[in-house]
């Protein structure tokens, strides 16, 4: 018998095996889940990672001494694809779902544990200790998750809401509150016989998933949302002001402050920063100042130097094996940092980021880009009771970016949600 066969016939050594395999697979996993939460394509060699975990998890539980186990292959297949999927629709319900995604992310505490009974069956049946120690070890992460979000919820505020915030629930509700938030999954509305109030989130629970209220369901923000937004968009300008990097309010966020008078937007979902990289001011000087004074501070910093963008929110940086799990949570409270370089566009100097922002126009180097004199030198601008660098001509950058910014559009991603908040707004 060789060495392999010896390894693959010895039962605890097999067990430990397969729990490692699988709860590598899981991290990797989770991991890679932080693109499609930041509307980003993953990288081949991230998805080329996990996959192989995956397949390898799969092929050491399936072997046997007598060669592979198709029961244990089909098994073991179907579970960890039922997982991920399940794992996996809070971050794929950031960008549009299909009904079964959405209802998998609105019950993310605890999907994973409606594999419990299948997984204690089949321990009971299929005699493989290898696939045994895998579903076992499976369960655990889901119970563990489960009780650590269960937890969370306990610490939750309760947050008066804004006239603006009732007129939009009433008229989405049409007179129906609570089984409009019974239909939506909404679990943060409280409703009295006279009123109703926001019981929100803090810096020890999980984020409202108020990208779904706001993107899907055309609600208003969160009160609590906008007031950590609010906090953090002015702890991440304090950053940038410390390390010395050219910087300035960008997209909604400095529509919000020119068009509504130095406040977000009623239905914001992020803070937008542009930051301008220079001689002083390289990638790594930035993203390892970022990360470390985040991690010094309690905020998530994520980099991706790929797509120019840093992301930093508002949750507390955890300890591995930990620290991606956020990407298991259904919102996100966070500051979206877009990089610019100088460059030259047809003979003209302009300031050049890799992604589009609005109708931002190409340059001939294939990134999107701004003349450099509305932006530099920066001006200032009232945004959310202090005060935030901004483009030169903050009105014509706006021009640039949406045409007639003054006139309200709903850009959202589900067009009923845009037709649905039209209404609430014509209505108030």
């Amino acid at each position: 018998m060789s060495n392999f066969e010896t390894l693959a016939s010895n039962t605890v050594l097999g067990g430990l095996i397969a729990a490692t395999l699988y709860a590598a697979t899981y991290l990797s996993f989770i991991r890679l889940l932080r693109f499609p939460r930041n509307w980003i394509q993953p990288s081949q060699k991230e998805v080329l990672t996990t996959g192989l975990l995956g397949i390898t998890t799969i092929a050491w539980v399936s072997l046997s001494s007598l060669g592979p186990d198709l029961n244990c292959l089909l098994i073991a297949t179907s579970f960890i694809v039922t997982m991920a999927f399940i794992i996996a629709a809070p971050a794929l319900c950031f960008r549009p779902a299909n009904k079964a995604l959405e209802f998998l992310a609105r019950h993310s505490e605890h999907a994973g544990l409606w594999l419990l009974v299948p997984a204690l069956v089949v321990c009971l049946i299929i005699p493989g200790s290898k696939l045994q120690s895998m579903l076992l070890t499976a369960m655990t992460i889901e119970l563990l998750w489960f009780f650590r979000q269960h937890w969370k919820q306990l610490n939750k505020v309760i947050y008066p809401l804004t006239p603006s915030d009732r007129s939009v629930f009433k008229i989405h509700a049409r007179g129906d509150l609570k089984g409009f938030c019974q239909n939506h999954g909404i679990k943060e509305l409280i409703i009295s016989e006279s009123d109703f109030s926001w019981r929100g989130c803090s810096k020890n629970t999980a984020p409202c998933p108020f990208n779904l209220y706001v993107n899907k369901l055309g609600l208003n923000t969160a009160p609590c949302c906008r007031e950590h937004m609010r906090d953090i968009s002015h702890y991440v300008s304090k950053c940038l002001l410390e390390i010395g990097a050219i910087h300035w309010l960008e997209g909604g966020s400095l529509l919000g402050a020119v068009r509504e008078n130095g406040k977000l937007l009623e239905w914001e979902d992020d803070i937008d920063i542009s930051v301008l990289l220079d001689e002083d001011i390289t990638w790594d000087s930035l993203s390892d100042q970022l990360v470390e004074q985040g991690n010094k501070d309690g905020y998530f910093v994520d980099t991706f130097e790929e797509k120019g963008l840093i992301s930093v929110s508002f949750d507390t940086p955890k300890p591995w094996p930990f620290k991606w799990e956020r990407n298991r949570l259904r919102g996100e409270i966070r500051v979206d940092i877009a990089i610019y370089r100088r460059a030259t566009n047809h003979g003209a100097v302009v300031l050049e980021r890799q992604s589009p922002k609005g109708v931002m126009p190409a340059t001939e180097n294939g990134g999107y880009g701004v003349p450099l004199e509305l932006v530099l030198p920066t001006a200032k601008i009232i945004f959310e009771g202090g005060n935030i660098a901004c483009p030169h001509d903050s009105g014509a950058y706006l021009r640039l970016l949406y045409g007639n910014f003054q006139e309200i559009e709903y850009t959202y991603i589900n067009p009923a949600a845009a037709r649905n908040r039209l209404l609430a707004t014509t209505v108030k």
